[in-house]
Formats: C-alpha cells, structure tokens, sequence
C-alpha cells in the first residue's frame, strides 16, 4: 500500500532528526498545499515531485533534504505575488528550526528551495540536480498530461488577460528551453527531455499570436 502524504512526512521528519511531534506541521503543510487558489500547484504536484525525487535519489548528496525542500518549495503560493519561493524558503527555516533539524541540514532546504526560481543548479549540485528534475518532470509527460497541467496553470492565472498571460509564458518557455542543460540526471534526461521539448515547442506555436 502507498503510504499517504502526512506517513510520508512523520517518516522524513523523524529520519532528519526531528525533536517535536511532526503532526502539526503535516497538518499545516497539506492545508496549505490544499488552498482554494491553486489549480496546479496542490497536494498532487506534491505527491507527483516526491514520487520523482524517490526515483532519482540514488544521484541526491542528501535525499531526504531534497525531500523536505519539495514539501516546502510551494508552500507559500499566491499566483499574483513573485516572492513565493523567498517566502516558501522562510517558512522551512521557521519550521524546521523550530522541529529541533541541524542548521546545516535548514539551510540547505532553504537553498534547494530557492532554486526553484531559476531550475538552474551549478554543475555539480547533485541535491539540486534532482530537486530541479522532479519539479519538472511534468513537462515531459504524455501530451494529453501536458495539455492537462498547461489548462491547470492558465487557471491559477484566470485573473491574468490573456495578451499578458501569453507574453509570460512564452517567457518562461524560451527560459526553459535555453537552459545549458533541462534535466541534469542521466535518468531524467532520457525519461522526460525529448518530450518535454516537443511539448514545449508545440505549446509555443499554440501561444503565438
């Protein structure tokens, strides 16, 4: 039987040492991944980026950081605001902190979260190799999954016009499309690239004015 999201969390937390009970904080964490505003970014983006870190592990430094970074990389998400992840990675050190975790293994949640601003870790950075991976490996999914998570974010983004919508995310899609390298693990590069690009591509033909 697949362990539910909060048996997932008591695990993490207990294995990364925690000194407090971790229900409040699951109940906490899935309230908020749970909030009436989101229409992508909710309890099954979670699920889906946790799934993908598990499969990936093996390439992480420290899996179970890169597991707690993904608990909180959206944590804090409000379409209309551009500080989520500075305020995602605020509330993990708040938290986390206050859970009794080390200072080294806080700190490194809150800069794993903050590369989710840019999905561009340094060469090297295995951790955010594979938090970056999972976080996109949606978009290498089925066409008929992509057409579903696009749908998704132009509803968290209703309240944008559609001129506007359409110039940010083509922005975001020539982003992605320009990075050195979209998938980082050998794993993810051959599972999710291919796809991923053809979906993109096809997206930014369906954007184009």
């Amino acid at each position: 039987m697949t362990a539910s999201l909060s048996e997932r969390w008591h695990a993490l937390l207990t294995r990364c040492g925690a000194t407090v009970d971790p229900e409040p904080y699951a109940r906490d964490l899935l309230a908020r991944w749970a909030e009436p505003q989101r229409r992508y970014h909710t309890t099954d983006h979670l699920r889906a980026v946790l799934d993908r870190i598990d499969e990936l592990a093996g390439h992480a430094e420290d899996p179970d950081a890169v597991r707690l970074a993904a608990w909180f990389h959206d944590a804090v998400y409000r379409p209309d605001r551009s500080e989520n992840e500075e305020r995602s990675a605020a509330l993990a050190c708040r938290a986390l902190r206050e859970a009794g975790l080390s200072e080294p293994l806080v700190h490194e949640v809150a800069r794993l979260i903050r590369l989710t601003v840019t999905h561009h870790p340094a060469p090297g950075d295995h951790n955010g190799e594979v938090l970056c991976d999972a976080d996109l490996a949606v978009l290498g999914s089925s066409p008929d999954r992509y057409a579903a998570y696009t749908a998704a974010i132009r509803d968290e983004y209703a309240f944008v016009p559609p001129d506007a919508f359409r110039e940010g995310r083509t922005e975001i899609l020539h982003h992605l499309l320009a990075l050195p390298a979209l998938y980082r693990t050998a794993e993810a590069h051959e599972r999710y690239d291919a796809q991923a690009r053809a979906n993109m591509q096809a997206e930014l033909k369906e954007l184009a004015p």
